[in-house]
């Protein structure tokens, strides 16, 4: 056996096996380059027969300006470009290690920016919210505002992405979305490409929002930054909510912010430590 240590973290019940490569601390790989392919990736997040998680992540090293690059795998094996729950996370790390207040983390979707606030919450910049159909990316031109696309009752989703595709549907009564249900034919739905992250939405009040989320190669979760990120800027976009808006998910609260200086959404939520542990890569699939 080469033991290779993981931390088990998530961000409102949205968890995360988390992997460091960068030889650089204690939770590392002692420098080794760390073989995680799309079978090992799922095998390590099966929750009854590896450690299980919402998504894999692994720190990798950080350069030109960045404290850490954060690659990220689905349950699926597959890879995603971002995840606002994980990236407070990985931040919360690289701040305790370094001492610094505000640290960037890199991912394939762009530099995510975050810094510690009081009372043990982060705040996330996610960057710009994109709102053009080629950047969701949608099958043909269409206002993203407006889909036409409908499932089980649900209909007229609005897009974006947030380094990732997003669709929101927005609901009268959210415990009557049968969410397992629809949301793996709306991810696969042909007018996404690279299939979706769908959720659905009941507006409380124009400051509350409430969020079910059915992740792209991961199911329903309880939480899901990048997702919260979507809601509230789809919600403030069809004039449902101002700019502010605290999205309530099934793991907790996140508040977030869709400023309008330079279209960048800014998430705040807590972060927290399930245990740790290590992995045995050598005996999972190859």
């Amino acid at each position: 056996m080469t033991p290779v240590p993981f931390r088990k973290m998530h961000g409102l019940g949205n968890d995360f096996v988390v992997l460091d490569a960068r030889g650089t601390s204690v939770l590392d790989a002692r420098g080794r380059d760390l073989p995680i392919t799309p079978a090992r990736a799922a095998a390590i997040a099966d929750r009854r027969f590896g450690v299980g998680c919402d998504q894999l992540i692994v720190m990798e090293p950080g350069r030109d300006g960045a404290d850490v690059f954060m690659r990220i795998r689905n349950p699926d094996g597959s890879e995603a470009g971002a995840c606002g729950n994980a990236t407070r996370c990985v931040a919360s790390l690289v701040a305790a290690e370094t001492g610094k207040a505000r640290v960037v983390i890199r991912t394939i979707a762009g530099d995510l920016p975050v810094e510690a606030l009081p009372g043990g919450l982060w705040r996330a910049d996610m960057g710009r919210a994109r709102l053009g159909w080629q950047d969701v990316p949608l099958a043909r031109a269409m206002d993203t505002l407006h889909l036409p696309i409908a499932q089980g009752g649900v209909a007229d989703p609005a897009a974006c992405s947030m380094g990732n595709p997003h669709a929101t549907f927005f609901v009268p009564d959210l415990d009557a979305v049968p969410v397992a249900a629809i949301g793996p034919a709306l991810e696969h739905d042909p007018l996404f490409p690279d299939r979706a992250n769908i959720g659905f939405v009941q507006v409380l009040n124009p400051e509350h929002l409430r969020l079910a989320m059915w992740e792209r190669g991961a199911g329903m979760t309880l939480a899901c930054g990048s997702g919260a990120c979507a809601a509230a800027v789809n919600a403030a976009r069809r004039g449902l909510t101002g700019r502010r808006v605290r999205v309530s998910l099934p793991g907790g609260d996140l508040e977030m912010e869709w400023r309008e200086a330079d279209g960048h959404v800014l998430m705040t939520g807590p972060v927290a430590t399930a245990f740790t542990g290590v992995l045995d890569l050598e005996a999972l699939p190859a």
